[in-house]
């Protein structure tokens, strides 16, 4: 994933949605992310990033919270590992169309099982860039239509 997205995230901020452990969005900063904000609704989860920020002394980069994100700043790139099969990503992506928080040329990542469908990017003024197809899952690189 980062060997695909490394050139542009200096002094970037990210979006790391479903973020579990923490692993993307620790791994966006360490390579030059200026702040990542992680999005986790499972307080064991929360706690597990909390725990990894503080392990690689990354807190200061970083912003946990359990809530949905308010639109109080835009972000360039966003990464998203929600349930498989749940058309959560649907959901997520209806909702960024149409807010405030990408910035011009956001890239929008999204992990999810090779069966997920993606036929509605268009509607919702999104482009498939990329996919990168792994054994039981893929990344699909989403920018928003010029």
């Amino acid at each position: 994933l980062f060997n695909i997205i490394a050139h542009g995230l200096c002094d970037c901020t990210f979006l790391d949605l479903f973020s579990g452990s923490g692993a993307i969005g620790i791994e966006a900063i360490s390579r030059g992310v200026k702040k990542a904000v992680f999005v986790e609704n499972n307080p064991n989860a929360i706690q597990c990033i909390m725990e990894n920020l503080k392990k690689t002394q990354l807190e200061d980069q970083a912003e946990v919270i359990r809530e949905d994100v308010d639109g109080r700043e835009k972000f360039d790139y966003v990464f998203m590992d929600p349930p498989y099969n749940h058309m959560l990503e649907k959901e997520v992506l209806t909702y960024l169309a149409k807010s405030d928080l990408l910035e011009k040329d956001a890239l929008i990542i999204v992990e999810a099982s090779l069966a997920t469908d993606f036929s509605y990017l268009e509607e919702l003024g999104f482009l498939m860039i990329k996919q990168k197809k792994y054994k039981t899952n893929m990344h699909v690189f989403i920018s928003v239509e010029e």
